[in-house]
């Protein structure tokens, strides 16, 4: 998969279809479909390569709904709330002051699905989102742009797709093709993206095991980029941030009932990186830092 890929955006076009998806399949009487989800996350202490160590505690929340015009065709909303508390100790490598605290995401996608013929249907998802740590200005805050995908679905009910988003990120525009999968490769096995509104974000692999009929485990691995605005009174006055990584995760998930599922997340983030960039978006400074074990809990809940 493109390294390119932002899931701190990319997420809206992947989570979005994949829910939408869910929901057509799901066998409810109404047209209408909808979903909330809560996620709190840890990221542990991490030693940066400059000096000093980090770590992070957020709360990921989602919710949205879609409308089944029927023959594969629907329409929805998705609203996006991600809010992350960073902790930066003896942090040399950025010099004297932390380079970011608080930082929040405000955002909204309209997932459009069209049923085309043969079981292929076709999406468009354009999002708006606002990323920033606390006191930087709401305007030079926003990331936008959208996803196309195309996707297919075989007569024993596995999808395949391809989707290309182009986003524009804070001084950089990102063009990127992803991969949309859900494959069941035995009665218990199956491959898919990670869940969209999980810690991980969508952008990776997962590999699935039925345990039972309420017990489900996956061993997976996704790239995920996190890029926002730094406070206008800050050590980098209206600069960028970024963090990003490969979250490599093991996850249990506990279904109560076709509605309501918990979904238990370890690991650690490798290979990752924080950079620090002026408001032009210039380099000022990367660094890496050591693998950091993360946790989180996912509540999905349908209704």
């Amino acid at each position: 998969m493109n390294m390119h890929l932002r899931s701190g955006v990319a997420g809206c076009a992947f989570g979005v279809l994949a829910l939408a998806t869910t929901a057509a399949q799901a066998a409810e009487p109404s047209p209408w479909q909808s979903f909330a989800s809560v996620t709190p996350v840890y990221q542990g202490g991490a030693d940066i390569d400059g000096g000093g160590d980090y770590s992070m505690t957020g709360l990921i929340v989602r919710g949205g709904t879609s409308y089944n015009y029927g023959n594969g065709t629907r329409a929805g909303v998705t609203l996006n709330y991600d809010y992350m508390d960073y902790s930066f100790s003896n942090s040399s490598a950025f010099g004297a002051a932390k380079p970011w605290n608080v930082v929040q995401r405000y955002g909204i996608a309209v997932p459009l699905a069209l049923g085309v013929s043969d079981g292929w249907s076709v999406g468009f998802t354009p999002s708006a989102d606002w990323y920033r740590e606390n006191g930087a200005d709401t305007g030079d805050s926003l990331i936008w742009g959208a996803s196309l995908t195309g996707v297919k679905q075989f007569a024993d009910g596995n999808r395949l797709g391809l989707g290309v988003g182009v986003y524009s990120r804070l001084e950089e525009t990102s063009v990127f093709p992803f991969l949309l999968v859900d494959w069941r490769l035995s009665d218990r096995w199956r491959l898919v993206n990670p869940l969209p509104s999980g810690p991980t974000g969508p952008a990776g692999l997962e590999l699935d095991y039925q345990i039972d009929g309420n017990w489900t485990a996956g061993v997976g691995a996704a790239y995920r980029t996190l890029r926002f605005r730094l406070s206008d009174s800050g050590p980098v006055r209206n600069g960028i941030g970024e963090e990003s990584g490969i979250p490599v995760f093991l996850r249990v998930t506990r279904s109560m009932g076709k509605a309501m599922a918990l979904h238990f997340y370890g690991g650690v983030v490798a290979g990752g990186k924080l950079r620090v960039e002026n408001s032009s978006g210039n380099l000022i400074r990367e660094e890496n830092f050591d693998p950091a074990p993360m946790f989180g809990l996912t509540f999905v809940g349908r209704f």
